[in-house]
């Protein structure tokens, strides 16, 4: 899964801008980053960086982290609804799988001294964001497909460029999470192949479904980028290579094909092939919608909040008995050691 473009500040703050240099030596710490930087190479956890490039990474691999941990509730609220057993072996699998991404992720911010539980905390309180997709109700099995084939397919769209992210443990998390976020791609198409070739109940389904998620979809690469000003120096530090609009682009005319395939009509009266530009001209996105979810007013943000914590609250036992185990079998190996 994937949050929007990864720029929304979190707790309304705006997101820092370059860092001074306040010194010599800091100016040539500021000079070998830079240097790194437009040499297209990588910046590890133990390198000098500006506080304003630290503090962008752990905001932006945090909110992509918060969302793939809340991705899993909106299909997770499927998995014993399944219409058949393969069906639910599958979304099991895909629902896993987003849970072991949030842990790559929120792994590769630790590396950046943020701890898990400074995250969970600023998750949970309501400060850090997280997509807004997530925000929007399942309201049948139609649904499951079309975030496989719509959501997962922008969150690859996005995603791919993030493996050449100048941040080292960001990139390399990224080129697993891609590979899997294929196959959820895939797999949400199949299954809303086999629909389109049942009744027409099941096709009607399929096409209503369609036409609640596009438009949310559409929004997930971010604000335009005239209204994205934290997109230009996160493509300055290369950890955003690609902006908002060429993104949407290139989801659009890379999924319009692939709705034809399927048999759907995607919900906008004013998309058609723009052969001077090269690509689909589409019609306007509703951001006043965008930003009341993102600021919390979606019809299941509350939900999902809540739903997390109560997770957070109920695994409490598993995490201190891990630790006591952890502890206990450090005991042992420093008297065999001993």
């Amino acid at each position: 899964m994937y949050t929007q473009s990864f720029n929304v500040p979190d707790g309304g703050q705006a997101a820092p801008g370059p860092q001074a240099v306040p010194n010599e030596a800091d100016a040539a710490l500021q000079a070998h980053f830079d240097a790194a930087i437009d040499a297209d190479g990588k910046i590890e956890p133990r390198d000098w960086m500006p506080e304003a490039y630290r503090k962008t990474l752990v905001r932006q691999i945090s909110q992509h982290a918060h969302s793939e941990i809340v991705g899993m509730l909106p299909e997770g609220n499927w998995i014993s609804r399944a219409p058949s057993l393969k069906r639910k072996a599958i979304l099991l699998a895909k629902v896993q799988d987003e849970g072991g991404h949030g842990l790559y992720l929120y792994s590769a911010a630790e590396t950046l001294g943020t701890s898990r539980d400074q995250m969970v905390e600023a998750l949970h309180s309501g400060k850090a964001k997280y997509s807004s997709i997530f925000n929007y109700p399942t309201l049948n099995w139609a649904d499951v497909g079309v975030i496989g084939w719509l959501v997962d397919g922008a969150a690859i769209m996005n995603q791919i460029p993030l493996c050449r992210c100048s941040y080292g443990p960001y990139a390399r998390a990224m080129i697993r999470v891609c590979k899997e976020e294929s196959f959820h791609q895939r797999q949400g198409y199949e299954a809303l192949l086999t629909m389109m070739q049942g009744t027409d109940e099941q096709k009607a389904m399929v096409q209503d479904a369609v036409n609640r998620w596009w438009w949310k979809c559409l929004a997930m690469f971010g604000p335009p980028d005239d209204n994205s000003p934290n997109s230009v120096q996160g493509m300055r530090w290369g950890i955003k290579r690609i902006s908002n609009d060429a993104l949407r682009q290139k989801f659009v005319d890379a999924t319009v094909p692939q709705a034809e395939v399927l048999g759907v009509t995607l919900p906008d009266p004013e998309l058609k092939w723009n052969e001077a530009k090269g690509g689909h001209d589409f019609g306007a996105i509703d951001w006043d919608e965008f930003w009341q979810v993102v600021n919390g007013n979606g019809p299941c943000n509350k939900e999902r909040l809540a739903t997390r914590v109560k997770a957070w609250e109920d695994g409490a036992w598993v995490r201190e008995a891990a630790l006591a185990h952890a502890r206990k079998q450090q005991q042992r190996d420093m008297k065999e050691a001993a």
